[in-house]
């Protein structure tokens, strides 16, 4: 309904049900904007999701971390 027409969530969700090289993104990459963490679910909330993105080398804003 949020965009334009009811129906859609299920032509979404047939197209991606079809597709079988979906992209997938783990929830912890996905920033909000200016870089910031924005919400994580996970226990530990935004710390767990910094911390996971350290892990893979992320750099916020490019800057080394407290322990380089």
């Amino acid at each position: 309904a949020e965009m334009g027409d009811k129906h859609l969530a299920r032509a979404i969700g047939q197209a991606m049900g079809a597709n079988p090289f979906a992209p997938v993104v783990p929830c912890h990459r996905v920033l909000a904007a200016g870089g910031q963490p924005g919400g994580f679910s996970a226990s530990g909330g935004a710390i767990t999701k910094w911390r996971l993105l350290e892990i893979e080398g992320h750099r916020p804003g490019g800057e080394p971390s407290l322990f380089d």
